[in-house]
Parts: structure tokens; C-alpha cells; sequence
């Protein structure tokens, strides 16, 4: 029972200092030039005052000061979010070169797997236990941390949507963490930081007041990275190298169909464009609030579908499996990497979607 107060004081707590900290936090972007100015590449058309992970950053600590988990890595875990924190003030500020960005996710990582929070072990389904050697499990450590760091920074692109895709991920984490083997240090870090997104979310959901700038969405990132490897990478009995993946498909694939994207039409691979799924679904003609609304049905989808198969058998693990393969199929088609941007399955859909409408016309008619 001790156990649930503490948890609910520290989403509590998490959500109003983030809520609160904000109108601070949105003078001091205006002091201190921290403005996003509108641009062709921008969905937004006023200035607008980024900066506003600080505002996630010290809800989460101040949820913190309440549960203090009991994390092995915990000093690690600290200083390298400071850092990343930092590396993205930075950024919000100067707008620095990608290389410096990189090289302060490059760091905030070091402080990670040189203090041996590393992923070791791989469970693959069908396959079974996969230790690592140190530089295989070094080097997928780096490109796990700084790829899911960089995977939410670029779904960044709406209001509200990097906010409500983590929460809704870190919601599927929990939920793991509490069902199948009680992982309580797992679930604190989850709700402080659900509390701390969902207080900034008031502020940062269309239209917003305030964007969280690479200071929040590189924290958030780095965040989940860092969960992923504590809570499901190392509990190899029950999770397995699929679950991350399955949890952040959105951000994840949308990343790596960008960086195939880019490679087919030749385009440099760090070389930002308009062609995002978010992008997509704006062009398709949805409003905004839409196209982030169905955004987060997807994530709950897929984080549905990550904590169906950490539970049920193998039969029901690989009709799931089909069902992802086809989702992502279709969110290929979306992002404009499938037949050099053709989209089969969409129009087919379509023309099943159009064909049943005007059918029930006729009849309505009739």
C-alpha cells in the first residue's frame, strides 16, 4: 500500500512541478532567444518558445526526490541525462552542428556502458538466449542509445506528438513491468516521467504554447533508452530483443524508413525533409490534432501488441507477428519507401473504403 502512495505522490508531484515550471521556463526562452521561428520545412506559423524540456526535466527529478529508485546504474543514469539535457540546451540556443550533438549523445552513452549498463544478452524469439561479447555488446549499446535518443527527436515535428508517443510507450513499459514479473524500480522512473510529459502536455498539445526543443525530446529519448535496457533488455527470462522494438515501432521505423528513404532518391542521410509520417498524414488531408491523434493510436496499438506478445503462446506470438509486419508495411507506404513511393495496399483500402460508401449512399437513396 506504501508502495502506491509513493507512486501516486511522485506522479502527482511529476506532473504539477512540470505544468508549473513551464511559464518560467517560457520567460526565460524569450530572455534568452529561444525561439522557434516558422519555416518552409514548419508545420507552425508563429514564433514560438522551445526550451521546454527543462520544464519535463524538472519534473522528473522532482518525482524523483520522492521514490529514489533502487537502480544499480542509478549515479550513471544521472549524470548522463544532465548531459544530454545540456547537449540539447545547446542546440535550442546555437543550433549546433549535428557532429556536436552527436558527440554530447556520444558522451551522455559512455557515461552509460563504462559504468556496465550495456545490453549483453539477447533473447530472440524462436531463437532463444544471446550473449555478447564486450565490443558486439558495446557497440550495440551505442547504436541502441543514440538511435532511440535521435528516433524521438525526429518525430518531434507536431504539437504534442513526441510527448504523447513516449507516454503512451512508457504506459506499454509499465504496464510489462507490473504484469509479468514486478519490476518496481521500473515502473517509478516510468510514472515520474509520464506524470512530468503529461503536465507539459497541456501546454504543448495543438496549438501549442510551447515546444520541448531537442532539450526535451533528446532527454526523452535518452530516457526511454535507458528503461528499454534496464527494464526489458536485462530481464532476459520474460523479455525479448522484439519487445523495444515492438514498443517504439513508430519512432523507430520511421526513423530507419527515413534514412531508406534518403539513401534511394540520394539525399544526404542527416539531411532533414518534409517526408515523415506525420508529414504524410498532414498532406493527406487531416487537421493537425488528427494526424497527431492517430499518431498516438498507432503507438497504443503497437505497445498493445508488445505486451500481447510478452504474454500469450507462440501461436497467438506469430499471428501478432503478421499482424505488426503488415502494419509497418503500411507505414512503409505511408513514409514513401515502398516501389519507389507507390502504395498498393493504401489504395486498395481506399478504393474499398470509397466502393462500401458509395454503396451505402445507394441504399440510403434507395
Amino acid at each position: 500500500m506504501i508502495i502506491y502512495i509513493k507512486i501516486l505522490a511522485a506522479f502527482l508531484l511529476s506532473m504539477a512541478v512540470s505544468y508549473l515550471l513551464v511559464f518560467p521556463v517560457i520567460k526565460l526562452a524569450k530572455k534568452w532567444k529561444m525561439m522557434d521561428h516558422p519555416e518552409a520545412r514548419k508545420i507552425h506559423e508563429i514564433i514560438t518558445p522551445r526550451m521546454g524540456g527543462l520544464a519535463i526535466f524538472g519534473g522528473v527529478v522532482a518525482g524523483m526526490l520522492i521514490i529514489r529508485p533502487d537502480i544499480q546504474y542509478f549515479t550513471a543514469i544521472s549524470i548522463g541525462a544532465v548531459v544530454i539535457v545540456l547537449t540539447g540546451l545547446l542546440d535550442d540556443r546555437f543550433q549546433i552542428r549535428p557532429v556536436a550533438k552527436l558527440l554530447g549523445q556520444v558522451l551522455a552513452a559512455s557515461i552509460l556502458i563504462f559504468s556496465g549498463l550495456q545490453i549483453d544478452i539477447l533473447t530472440i524469439p524462436f531463437i532463444g538466449m544471446i550473449p555478447l561479447s564486450d565490443p558486439v555488446s558495446i557497440i550495440l549499446s551505442y547504436f541502441w542509445i543514440i538511435g532511440i535518443t535521435n528516433a524521438i527527436n525526429l518525430i518531434d515535428g507536431l504539437d504534442g506528438l513526441a510527448t504523447g508517443v513516449t507516454t503512451i510507450s512508457l504506459i506499454s513499459v509499465a504496464i510489462m513491468a507490473l504484469a509479468i514479473e514486478p519490476q518496481v524500480a521500473i515502473v517509478f522512473l516510468c510514472i515520474v516521467l509520464i506524470g512530468s510529459n503529461l503536465g507539459f502536455l497541456v501546454h504543448n498539445f495543438y496549438p501549442a504554447k510551447i515546444y520541448m526543443g531537442d532539450s526535451g525530446s533528446l532527454f526523452l529519448g535518452y530516457s526511454m533508452a535507458v528503461i528499454s535496457m534496464v527494464g526489458l533488455f536485462k530481464n532476459v527470462t520474460l523479455f525479448s530483443f522484439v519487445i523495444p522494438i515492438i514498443v517504439l515501432a513508430i519512432p523507430l521505423f520511421d526513423t530507419l524508413f527515413s534514412i531508406i528513404r534518403r539513401f534511394l532518391n540520394k539525399q544526404k542521410i542527416m539531411m532533414p525533409d518534409n517526408k515523415h509520417i506525420h508529414y504524410q498524414i498532414l498532406a493527406a488531408g487531416f487537421s493537425h490534432r488528427t494526424t497527431v491523434l492517430i499518431i498516438y493510436g498507432f503507438s497504443a496499438l503497437f505497445g498493445f501488441l508488445a505486451i500481447m506478445f510478452s504474454l500469450t503462446s507462440f501461436s497467438v506470438s506469430l499471428g501478432i507477428t503478421f499482424i505488426m509486419l503488415f502494419l509497418l508495411h503500411l507505414f512503409a507506404e505511408m513514409t514513401g519507401v515502398v516501389q519507389k513511393g507507390k502504395r498498393p495496399v493504401l489504395h486498395t483500402i481506399r478504393r474499398i473504403y470509397k466502393g462500401n460508401s458509395t454503396k451505402r449512399k445507394k441504399d440510403n437513396e434507395g
